[in-house]
């Protein structure tokens, strides 16, 4: 059994590397940076040399603490990096936030594959990879032409660790237009495009990809033969714990810069590609039904903190109905394209209740988003929103069914170490907060009423 596993888990926000303990599952030592992007020709990129001189330092450092026996690989979706013959970058990695994709909409949906082949919805910027590497190919066709491989964010940096290439279905299937969930293989766009001959092997998420570059072990003091594993989507590492010990129906509430809902054993419902619902694939290769909204950037964005506040400003939000209305931002999730509001002047109220409206909205979008996909049975919680007691409140009013969180170390770096072990224990859970007073299901039923839901 793998004692000590180096989890790299690059998100949208932050990158950190954190050393996961094989046998407890915990976090036992982590080093984070800002996940900052470049903003110079020729498009908006994610600053992948800085990252990398992160990841091989953290190594070093960490691997002095305590001996690094495996180590797995967890990233954001909607991201590819396009690569030569000899490993080198053909064109910056995106930033999934730009829009110069959408100059070719109109071009790309002649060609992009039905919602209901790829459970891909059509989304803004550059958030369907596949639309990415479309415009790519069309505005810098000569970079384009020397790509050897089209890799998957995660499976990008487990190739920089040991010089193999791979493919993986939880990247592939992110929103990407790339995979058919259902059928289990590329999509009609890779075809057509001929971008199946620069895909390379599929392998499980959990397949050992090989050891660490020799130079690379040098450089860090790892040992020669350290194993480096496959790679996942960071939503699905944040699944994962619960695909392998967690009877269905449930679904998990996976938050960060996306809150993603994903359902598993939902109730059979027709997906609404229009409000950001879609198909996600699990490690095991599955079809899982998921919506997801920018809630952690809706968090900062409305100042959010998630410091305890007192059962006197939760009373005065529900009295007064002060409310967030959808969205914010405004380009994605259940309600895209309104603007966000507030149905009390932000001014008036208190800053404990401000917090309080903050929690209620989130949760109530979070509610949303499961209604959307049919889930059933607990709601489990993962990640900054599982520490907000209001937030989880809300939820289990919203929902009417039980809200867990763990008690166990969970969320994406666990999740990816799941890669690195042959097996775990079940995570061990809790009932969320104490329930909301009465008044709180005349304040949803309001919402939902003002939201038009």
């Amino acid at each position: 059994m793998a004692r000590t596993i180096a989890v790299i888990d690059i998100g949208k926000t932050n990158a950190k590397v954190a050393l996961v303990d094989g046998e407890s599952f915990a976090e036992i030592a982590v080093r984070t940076t800002p996940n900052g992007v470049v903003d110079a020709p020729p498009y908006p990129h994610f600053d992948t040399e800085r990252l990398w001189a992160f990841i091989l330092d953290s190594l070093r450092v960490l691997n002095s603490e305590r001996r690094i026996d495996r180590i797995s690989v967890t990233t954001h979706g909607a991201t590819a990096a396009l690569v030569d013959e000899k490993g080198a970058l053909t064109l910056p990695v995106l930033d999934y936030e730009h829009a110069g994709p959408q100059e070719l909409l109109a071009d790309y949906e002649a060609v992009r594959p039905a919602f209901s082949e790829t459970g891909t919805p059509k989304l803004p910027v550059g958030l369907n990879a596949g639309m990415q590497l479309y415009w790519q190919s069309r505005r810098f066709p000569e970079a384009f032409a020397r790509t050897a491989s089209i890799l998957m964010y995660a499976q990008y940096w487990s190739f920089r660790l040991t010089g193999l290439r791979s493919g993986e279905v939880t990247s592939l299937g992110c929103h990407a237009d790339l995979w058919e969930p259902v059928n289990r293989r590329y999509s009609t766009l890779v075809q057509e495009q001929g971008w199946e001959r620069l895909m390379p092997p599929l392998r499980k998420a959990s397949d050992v990809l090989g050891p660490i570059l020799p130079d690379l072990a040098a450089l860090t003091g790892l040992d020669a033969g350290t194993p480096v594993h496959c790679g996942i989507h960071d939503s699905n590492a944040s699944l994962l714990p619960y695909v392998l010990t967690t009877p269905s129906p449930y679904a998990v509430v996976s938050t960060g810069t996306w809150v993603v809902c994903m359902a598993m054993g939902a109730r059979r419902r027709a997906l609404d590609e229009r409000r950001d619902t879609l198909v996600n694939v699990n490690a095991l290769g599955d079809p899982v039904p998921s919506a997801r909204f920018m809630g952690g950037r809706a968090f900062s964005l409305l100042g959010g903190r998630n410091a305890p506040v007192g059962d006197e400003a939760v009373a005065s939000v529900l009295a007064r109905q002060a409310m967030i209305l959808p969205s914010i931002p405004d380009d994605s999730g259940p309600f895209p394209g309104r603007k966000a509001r507030w149905t009390i002047d932000r001014a008036q109220l208190a800053e404990d209740e401000v917090q309080v409206a903050i929690a209620f909205h989130l949760a109530l979008m979070s509610a949303t988003c499961l209604s959307l996909i049919g889930a059933d049975g607990p709601v489990i919680v993962e990640g900054p929103f599982s520490g907000n007691g209001r937030y989880l409140a809300m939820l289990a009013a919203a929902t009417g069914r039980g809200v867990l969180v763990g008690e166990s170390a969970t969320g994406t770096s666990v999740g990816a170490a799941c890669l690195a072990v042959d097996g775990m224990p079940k995570p061990r859970l809790r009932s969320a907060e104490p329930p909301l007073p009465e008044a709180a299901a005349a304040y949803v039923e309001k919402w939902r009423s003002l939201a038009g839901d």
